[in-house]
């Protein structure tokens, strides 16, 4: 396909992980593998408890971040690196959570590291939940989201997305109808163990070796979140979607997760619809390792991967409009 460069990177798992990502593993293993399943709405509060309170991350550092909370219609936070020019470019994340729990606030280990790494500006969205607000809610949310941003002064070529999970299926879905309703796409977007299937025909291969999760939790996180919606539709299983003409992705999942198949099957689809497209496997880590940045090496080199990404994709449109106004 003319002008388009199709890139297919995959990384094997080769390496052995470090100790703090061999702790980290079992940590999270002890702390959720274990969760009664039969219930999802129990499911859900067991979730909330533990993942969506930020009390849980009282030992992060933020320094160098300047937090910002935004209340209103578009709710979230702003973080602020020290060093930023108002005319830079921006980044727009989505948390991940199974879109039942978290919050910018739990994300803040991510957000953080990646506005010091790429000395832009984050917004860090807080859409709306399920069960109380079901898809397309969380569509609805970053869809409006990206258009503020938009409205707010950024050039769409100069924003980048990024989301973990449900976070990560998220960014692929608003990209999909940005792109069905004309509107100008972002430049590029990071993919963090992304949730893109939420069909019962999808059979991770993964179920015993994941940290985090066991076979039922993807339809029972899919039940809540769609109240009967189709899990087929393209909007809320972005991998059944055309991803034809979406901006380049970079996808790093885990070789033992159970989202590993979801990671492989995006980034595989993505090729095939003519979408440069970049799969970094990191071997034997916790569902969405970013989190522990500061403290798991792996953390901090897949946050590096993703900034190094995003710059090089936005300063890659930034030098080819500069040559074209000059010529």
């Amino acid at each position: 396909m003319t002008g388009v460069e199709i890139q297919a990177v995959i990384e094997s798992p080769t390496k052995r992980p470090s100790l703090r990502a061999r702790i980290a593993f079992q940590l999270v293993r002890a702390v959720v593998k274990g969760w009664p399943r039969n219930d999802s709405a129990a499911l859900v509060r067991r979730a909330r408890r533990v993942f969506g309170q930020p009390g849980w991350l009282r030992f992060m550092q933020t320094r160098g971040v300047a937090i910002e909370e935004i209340p209103g219609d578009i709710a979230g936070e702003w973080l602020t690196p020290e060093k930023f020019c108002s005319y830079d470019p921006v980044l727009l994340y989505l948390h991940g959570g199974g879109y039942v729990s978290c919050s910018p606030q739990t994300h803040r280990p991510i957000t953080t590291a990646l506005a010091r790494l790429l000395g832009w500006r984050v917004f860090s969205l807080a859409y709306r939940l399920a069960p109380e607000h079901p898809f397309p809610a969380a569509l609805d949310d970053a869809v409006n989201c990206y258009h503020w941003l938009v409205a707010a002064g950024f050039k769409a070529e100069h924003i980048a997305v990024a989301g973990d999970s449900a976070g990560g299926g998220l960014a692929m879905a608003m990209m999909v109808r940005l792109r069905d309703e004309r509107s100008p796409l972002p430049a590029c977007a990071a993919c963090l163990s992304p949730w893109v299937d939420l069909t019962d025909e999808s059979q991770p291969t993964n179920t015993d070796s994941c940290a985090m999760f066991v076979a039922e939790d993807g339809p029972a996180f899919a039940k809540v979140y769609l109240n009967g919606a189709a899990a087929k539709s393209s909007l809320a299983s972005p991998l059944y979607a055309d991803l034809t003409r979406l901006p380049p992705l970079l996808v790093q999942v885990s070789s033992t997760e159970m989202l590993f198949d979801d990671s492989q099957r995006l980034h595989d689809k993505a090729v095939a619809c003519g979408v440069e497209s970049k799969l970094h496997i990191y071997p034997n880590v916790p569902h969405v390792w970013q989190m522990f940045a500061g403290v798991m090496p792996e953390a901090d080199q897949a946050l590096r991967e993703i900034a190094d990404f995003i710059t090089a994709k936005i300063g890659s449109i930034q030098s080819a409009a500069k040559l074209e106004s000059t010529s």
